[in-house]
């Protein structure tokens, strides 16, 4: 053999690839929500932007501030607090104070993130506990609602972006001249379907809309069809576990086409329940946390199940409209458990049997 000839090598099984690291993984999280918060800076304007820039803020200034106190290395630069940041900025109200944001933000990363030990320790998702703080905090400004595309929305802030601590939010009656009255309604189309509208119950909203993003809402929750796509590029790069929104929106489908069947005058029909709310941002980045679900393979379906049938049963019976955060995490607070249950059987070995007493 000659210096030009090739050498190959040959190698037995398993062939092992480097596995990508935490760094990676989290800013191709990024990466995958900058279109749906391009879209809803383009949706709602200049009270969008701020939005999304003040929780983002908050989140990596939280996380730096505490990494200085504890004399440890700054991990800011892992974009996991950025992702936090964002993910929050899409569940909020478009025109939600920018004060009550930051302090969603904030807690969000102390209460769930600092306090349980850093990156891969923390329970729950740390998002979504943020917004449940001012869920209850706050419950005016967060069932607050905007209407999308406004004229002036790349011209003015909706006024209550801007209320200062404590303070009344001004009414939005002059922000939203030029939209016919027909055009605008307070409500998203979960509220419109719970409560109706007037007179008129269960007013239901085109799928359509739904599905490309054409209606009132929270930030980032309103076009099924972008975060579908943005969740695809996660999955085909194997950076996010494809059967837990899966598991999830089908638990959801079940659920409500079980009502469905059962009574379509009183209950939402199932397509409209997956395209509405925030089902589809919930399933594809809240519930697929790597942190707060589980790892085998039978317990992501069970976990997916699981908060897609009680996402539909709080929507139903709740209070509220939306029932999508507090069912994941109730998913994430039972995922040790899903975990333990389905732990599969070592090869070669026989399962446990719990001794009579």
């Amino acid at each position: 053999m000659t210096d030009k000839q090739a050498i190959v090598q040959l190698r037995v099984a398993p062939h092992l690839r480097h596995a990508p690291s935490v760094d990676q993984i989290m800013r191709n999280v990024v990466y995958a929500l900058l279109p749906i918060c391009a879209f809803a800076i383009y949706q709602f304007g200049l009270s969008a932007l701020a939005l999304i820039l003040v929780t983002t803020l908050a989140c990596t200034s939280t996380e730096q501030l505490f990494c200085k106190l504890s004399g440890k290395p700054t991990t800011v630069n892992d974009f996991s607090a950025v992702i936090t940041g964002l993910l929050l900025a899409l569940t909020l109200p478009p025109g939600f104070p920018l004060w009550m944001a930051a302090v969603a933000g904030f807690i969000g990363i102390a209460l769930t993130k600092v306090m349980f030990g850093g990156i891969g320790f923390n329970v729950f998702n740390p998002a979504l506990v943020g917004r449940a703080f001012v869920q209850a905090a706050f419950p005016v400004a967060i069932t607050t609602w905007t209407p999308a595309f406004a004229p002036d929305r790349f011209s003015e802030f909706i006024p209550s972006s801007l209320t200062l601590p404590f303070m009344v939010p001004e009414p939005i009656t002059d922000w939203i001249k030029g939209i016919p009255v027909d055009g605008f309604s307070g409500a998203t189309p979960l509220a419109l379907q719970k409560f109706g509208e007037g007179n008129q119950d269960h007013v239901t909203t085109d799928n359509l809309d739904l599905f490309l993003g054409m209606t009132s809402g929270s930030a980032g929750e309103t076009s099924a069809l972008l975060i579908l796509l943005c969740g695809a590029y996660l999955a085909l790069r194997q950076m996010m576990d494809w059967r837990i929104p899966t598991a999830m929106l089908s638990g959801a489908f079940i659920t409500a086409g079980c009502f469905y069947l059962f009574d379509p005058q009183a209950y939402p029909a199932p397509l409209f329940t997956l395209l509405s709310g925030g089902m589809m941002l919930g399933a594809v980045f809240m519930a697929s946390d790597m942190i707060a679900s589980p790892t085998t393979p039978a317990g992501v379906w069970v976990y997916g199940l699981l908060i897609g049938f009680l996402a539909v049963i709080i929507r139903l019976f709740g209070g509220l409209p939306e029932g999508v955060m507090y069912a994941i995490l109730f998913g994430n607070a039972a995922s040790p458990l899903i975990g333990a249950a389905t732990q599969p059987r070592v090869y070669g070995t026989r399962r446990k049997k719990v001794p009579n007493r």
